[in-house]
This record gives structure tokens, C-alpha cells and sequence, in this order.
């Protein structure tokens, strides 16, 4: 098995990764988000790529999922483990915890959401019941555990489309939809990564209160000074799942 890290907002880089090398994948999707770094976290060799791009800014809704994913498995990966920043939307996931999502709903439109364009004479209906591989949550689980790392264990992710940030109406809707956490990340991106037979999970960090949930403005400045104090623990998490899972 070999783990890929997809970095989100905040997290421009794996800190302790020790690259061995740089990947420009050529894909028929076209570029991915950046090159692909390959590198050792603990002796085990790994995959990192930041999906907005760096030093450029990708929006949610212009990032090339497709290209990402397909890169990643080209290169060797088969697990990935996503960084997400989200708002938090139920009284539960409190600004600065740190969550492994079980469900999702998606409300995204207009992105190329499949690999599947007709060509293969087969249609491509994956199992999408449980959109996240439930053997390596549980190996995250696992990992906050030996690591001593809170995490909040199940929640449903209500993708929007962005990039800019919801209406309170819009979070109201999705409460009653039964979403816990609201980002603009996890799709495709999560579907796509079924379609190849990649195990696939999130570790979404609550950076903000979802609109209409706080009577404070939600600021950029302040999602990143929450990712900046979360990132020690991310890491940690990281580590540790590299040592109990990929390591040896």
C-alpha cells in the first residue's frame, strides 16, 4: 500500500516530508493542480499534492479533480488521505476540531465529476453507500488514538459549490438536509477516487463557523489562523498512520 496526501487550504506543504523527488504527470485530463511531491515521512514512501495549486490559488469549483486523482494513481498511490478546511454547521463540530467525515451530500454543480465519458462501452455505476473507505477511517481512528489526537468520529459534509461562502439560508437548508460540516473540496474529488479503486478518506478541519451560525464576520485571516494552530495536529495524525499502517 502506498499513501497519497492531498493538502487543502492552509496546508501548502507535508512538514517532515523528506522529498525525494518532483512529478509533472502528463494525464488525459490535462495538468494536475502542481507537480506531485514524492518523498519518506518515517521510512515509508509517500505521495503529497496541493489541490488549489502553489504558488497559484485554485478555486474550488476550477480545480482539475480528474487530473489530480488519475496523477496520484498513475504514480503508484492506493490510499489517499485528504486535508479539508470546512465550516462547522451543527453545535457539535466547535471551530478548531478536527473531524473524519462518514457521509456526504453534495450540492456542487457544473464539474467534471467522472471518469466516465462513454468510450468504454460499460457504464461506470460504482457503489457510492459509503463514499468513504471504512478501513481506512478506521486506520485514522486508530492512528488519533495512539497519537492522542481529538478527533470527532462521523459526520455528514455538505459539498457547495463556492468559492464564494454560503447564505444562512443555504446552511439552514443544509442542517435540515442532516449536514454536520459544509466545504467546497470533497467532491468529485471522493467519487473520483472510487471510480480508480482508490481507498479514500478525509481529516476536514472545522475552521470557521458555517454562516448564520455565529453573529462574528467569517474572514480568511481567521480560517487560517485556526488551520495555522491545527496543522501540529494534522501532523501528528499523519505520522502516526504512516507508522502504524504504511511503515515496514
Amino acid at each position: 500500500m502506498t499513501l497519497a496526501i492531498i493538502g487543502g487550504t492552509g496546508i501548502e506543504q507535508l512538514e517532515g516530508l523528506e522529498t525525494v523527488s518532483s512529478h509533472r504527470v502528463d494525464t488525459p485530463y490535462g495538468e494536475p493542480s502542481r507537480a506531485v511531491d514524492e518523498g519518506r515521512l518515517g521510512g515509508a514512501r509517500l505521495f503529497f499534492l496541493q489541490r488549489h495549486g502553489s504558488p497559484d490559488a485554485i478555486p474550488p469549483h476550477s480545480i482539475n479533480y480528474r487530473a489530480n486523482i488519475w496523477a496520484l494513481r498513475e504514480l503508484g498511490a492506493t490510499d489517499i488521505v485528504a486535508i479539508n478546511a470546512v465550516g462547522g454547521i451543527t453545535p457539535a463540530m466547535a471551530t478548531g476540531s478536527l473531524v473524519i467525515p462518514h457521509q456526504l451530500i453534495d450540492y456542487s454543480w457544473g464539474r467534471e465529476h467522472t471518469f466516465d465519458e462513454g468510450a468504454g462501452g460499460q457504464l461506470l455505476h460504482i457503489d457510492f453507500t459509503e463514499p468513504y473507505d471504512p478501513e481506512l477511517r478506521r486506520a485514522l481512528l486508530d492512528a488519533a488514538a495512539a497519537a492522542s489526537v481529538d478527533l470527532i468520529v462521523g459526520a455528514v459534509y455538505g459539498v457547495a459549490q463556492g468559492p464564494r461562502l454560503e447564505t444562512a439560508a443555504e446552511v439552514d437548508r443544509m442542517e435540515r438536509d442532516g449536514c454536520d460540516v459544509v466545504g467546497m473540496t470533497a467532491m468529485p474529488e471522493t467519487a473520483l477516487a472510487r471510480e480508480l479503486g482508490l481507498a479514500y478518506a478525509s481529516v476536514s478541519m472545522v475552521v470557521n463557523p458555517a454562516a448564520g451560525r455565529s453573529s462574528e464576520p467569517i474572514t480568511l485571516e481567521g480560517m487560517r489562523a485556526i488551520l495555522s494552530a491545527g496543522a501540529a495536529q494534522v501532523r501528528a495524525l499523519i505520522r502516526e498512520l504512516v507508522a502504524l499502517r504504511y511503515s515496514g
